[in-house]
Parts: structure tokens; C-alpha cells; sequence
């Protein structure tokens, strides 16, 4: 299937069902197509650019809203951001101190400024604040981390997980104020009304759930990542339809006067990046 938009074709094809080697071709016939249609839009002449730039204004696009730093600038504000996300720690020890509705609300629309597979944000946030209902999902979620502790857990799982010392006792889902459980969808409904699939899901939702945990440190917070598994209750008690799936369990709160966390270090710059230059 061939789209054109402006003056570059793009071919796409369904390959969520392709095997590896063939996707790795679909891949590299995108971008022979994507670079051939580059280099005769490098050689096209003023006026045709310029008509190309019209076409998308009429098209449904607006101007980009950007404004240029100076290098200082930049550097400033990007060692000042990660110097407030290197102090960012996950802890399992929680405040019942109330949180407002408010800040948890701002959280969720800074998480769903995240990209997403063709703009679909193919996720849903659920705010459990309610005692009984925290009570509820805590107990089904204990049921399956005792059963994953005992019984399902590999030896090198465990391996890693000694060191921080986890366990199937999840009180920080009852103790936190808030319980925000992250549904990734799979499916949509289309302009005409049939059932489509979404593109990217898993990769959007968890762009969606760093932004969330990044906001959440950002207002003086505290949050964690909690994967029970399997997760199907969650979409059970909470009344989700089939084409959701939970992805994570993130409690929001205050920490706890006595929290603690696991004496830990990040890897360094270069353990996790390669440049070519």
C-alpha cells in the first residue's frame, strides 16, 4: 500500500504478523523509498517547496511552536533536568497522607503528551483512590505474587530481585492514596464504525508511563512500578473492556517517614550509549 504525502511516497504494509526477516526487507524498502523521494526533494526547485509547504498548511497542519535556546540554555536546562531525575528513587514505602485529585489529574495529561503509534494514545489511565477497592486489588494481587514467588519465579529472576528486596506483600497498594493502573489498548474504532487495531501500543504506553513518573517526581511525589503477574484481574475489578490490558500498577503518594530504598548505582554514560561521529 502506497501513501503520498506531498511530494514523498510511503510504503506500509501490514507486518505486525511478518516474520523477522521479513520485516527487517519491509524496513529496508521504507527507507530506499523514503531516501529516493529525500534526494529528488533536495533537487526540487524553490517554488516547488514552497507549494509543498502550502499543501500541508491546508492539509490539517499548523505552524511548530518552537523557540530557539542559546547552548548555554540548553545545557543549562538539560543538566538541570537530569540532576532532578538522578535523585528520582522508587520506593515501597508509603504515606497515607491524602493527595489531591488535582495533581494526580496533571500527571495523567502530562503522561498522554507522549507520542504514540499514528497518534492513537492507545492508553487509559485508572485513578483508584477508593479504600475498598485498593483492598480489593491488593488481596487478588497477593494471590498471584505468592503464587509467582513459590512457584513461577526462575532462579535468576531471583537472582535479581535478592538486592531489593521485594517479596508478595504489596501493602504500598493499600497505603498509598492513589493507585494508577496503566491499560494499554489494542484496538480502536475507526471512522466507520468497525473495530481496527492500534499500532505501536506497547511502545507508546510505556513512553506515556515514563512522562508519568517523570511528573510525579517533578511535584515532590513519589511512585513505583508494580508488574503483577498475570495482571487479568486488574481489567476485572476495574471493569475494563477486552481490548485493554494492564501494563503496570503505579501507587502515588508520599513517602513513608521510615522509607527506604536499596543503596544502588546507575550505570555510567559509557555502559549505556555508543556515539558515532
Amino acid at each position: 500500500m502506497v501513501f503520498r504525502f506531498g511530494y514523498t511516497s510511503l510504503v506500509m504494509c501490514s507486518i505486525d504478523q511478518r516474520p523477522g526477516w521479513l520485516l527487517g526487507k519491509t524496513y529496508a524498502l521504507v527507507s530506499i523509498a523514503l531516501c529516493s523521494n529525500l534526494r529528488r526533494r533536495n533537487m526540487a526547485s524553490p517554488k516547488r517547496k514552497i507549494a509543498r509547504g502550502v499543501a500541508l498548511s491546508d492539509g490539517g497542519f499548523v505552524p511548530l511552536d518552537w523557540s530557539g535556546l542559546s547552548i548555554t540554555e540548553m545545557e543549562n536546562n538539560a543538566e538541570s533536568l537530569f540532576e532532578q531525575m538522578d535523585s528520582r528513587r522508587t520506593t515501597r514505602h508509603f504515606s497515607t497522607k491524602d493527595v489531591p485529585r488535582k495533581l494526580i489529574e496533571l500527571a495523567i495529561l502530562t503522561g498522554s503528551t507522549a507520542p504514540s503509534g499514528a497518534h492513537l494514545q492507545p492508553w487509559t489511565f485508572v485513578a483508584v483512590k477508593n479504600s475498598e477497592l485498593k483492598e480489593k486489588m491488593r488481596i487478588a494481587a497477593e494471590v498471584e505474587e505468592e503464587k509467582t514467588y513459590s512457584e513461577r519465579m526462575p532462579e535468576a529472576w531471583q537472582e535479581v530481585l535478592g538486592p531489593l528486596g521485594t517479596d508478595a506483600v504489596k501493602e504500598h497498594m493499600t497505603d498509598a492514596p492513589w493507585l494508577v493502573v496503566l491499560f494499554r489498548q489494542t484496538k480502536r474504532i475507526r471512522s466507520n464504525g468497525e473495530v481496527g487495531p492500534t499500532y505501536y501500543s506497547t511502545e507508546s504506553c510505556g513512553i506515556a508511563a515514563g512522562m508519568f513518573i517523570h511528573a510525579i517526581h517533578n511535584m515532590g511525589l513519589v511512585t513505583l512500578t508494580h508488574t503483577p503477574s498475570p495482571m487479568g484481574f486488574l481489567r476485572e475489578i476495574l471493569q475494563r473492556p477486552a481490548h485493554e490490558h494492564a501494563m503496570l500498577v503505579m501507587p502515588v503518594g508520599y513517602p513513608a517517614d521510615d522509607a527506604m530504598v536499596p543503596d544502588l548505582s546507575r550505570k555510567s554514560l559509557d555502559d549505556i550509549a555508543v556515539f558515532i561521529e
